[in-house]
């Protein structure tokens, strides 16, 4: 999209025969938390992320910014006054507040940190949309291509993900599994984590009653499904946050692998002629934008004498 509104003629070439299919996003949480990832990641994730929200809120309808709410159990109020100590752009709320902004919380918590900046975004739904936005701008995306590039491009930008380890070597897989539940027992407005001293937990609400629950981080690059053990403590710490979670019906589990550096952040870089954006790790469509654009500066830069339609 990006490449598209600059004035390049873009053609996506799509090795999966359909949308999401192999793709890490579509297991993604959506969450658009540049300062809630601040927290434990590079101060660049927020610095990069916050703009994002924009972004999105302008591209996607189906955006929602209702802030982002981060609690703990009492025993573990420590971990909730260092994960503050680390981020910003936060308000601290009393039991009161937190039953306020979500009231199927209301007594559970003595206290919490309020993110009202952030957002959050179904992916399946945004993926959706953006492709139809390509469409709109007569963008083709041509599902299960396993021939050359019809046109001879002047550039060919790789979004691979993990599978373009043939040519960058130190990209690396970074496990991560997630639940989806259903229940109507519990309504939540916006993202929650909780602190939790073995496997933070952040549960995203999809709507309809669905709820999708995460998030591992596993330094594994094995491709299956979901562990026994991941599922136990996923699933317990949704229970901690609310007990009506123990009745929810599962409604999938799934697994993949991040995209990641060495330093967990992306980058943009030229191999044998070609530019690779890769590298998100776990912060996919909170820097998305950011490094849609670096490649569309990029190409900018490169492509200033050649005429008005560019070709990408």
């Amino acid at each position: 999209m990006e490449l598209s509104a600059r004035g390049f003629a873009v053609d996506v070439v799509e090795h999966a025969s359909a949308l999401g299919e192999g793709a890490c996003s579509w297991m993604a949480g959506g969450m658009l938390a540049p300062w809630c990832e601040g927290a434990t990641t590079d101060e660049a994730v927020a610095r990069l992320g916050a703009p994002s929200i924009g972004w999105w809120l302008r591209n996607f309808p189906g955006t929602v910014q209702k802030g982002s709410l981060v609690v703990a159990p009492p025993r573990d109020a420590a971990d909730l006054t260092r994960f503050a100590q680390r981020t910003e752009c936060f308000e601290w709320i009393d039991g009161e507040g937190l039953g306020t902004l979500e009231p199927d919380l209301a007594g559970r918590f003595r206290r919490g940190l309020f993110f009202p900046d952030e957002a959050h975004l179904d992916p399946r739904k945004a993926l959706a949309g953006l492709a139809a936005t390509l469409a709109v701008c007569h963008v083709p995306i041509r599902f299960g291509a396993t021939d050359t590039l019809r046109r001879n491009p002047r550039w060919v930008v790789d979004c691979r993900g993990l599978a373009a380890r043939d040519r960058l070597p130190d990209l690396r897989g970074v496990r991560g599994e997630m639940i989806v539940v259903r229940t109507r027992e519990v309504s939540l407005s916006r993202p929650v984590r909780l602190l939790h001293p073995r496997l933070p937990l952040y549960i995203v609400p999809r709507g309809d009653g669905l709820f999708m629950i995460g998030a591992t981080m596993i330094e594994s690059e094995e491709r299956r499904a979901v562990s026994l053990r991941s599922a136990v403590e996923l699933m317990n710490a949704a229970y901690t946050l609310h007990p009506a979670f123990g009745e929810a019906e599962i409604v999938e589990l799934g697994a993949d692998l991040r995209p990641a550096f060495p330093d967990n952040l992306p980058q943009v870089r030229q191999v044998d002629g070609v530019l690779h954006a890769n590298g998100l790790f776990r912060h996919g469509f909170l820097l998305a934008p950011w490094l849609a654009g670096q490649v569309a500066d990029l190409l900018e830069t490169r492509d200033e004498d050649l005429p008005e339609r560019r070709r990408a």
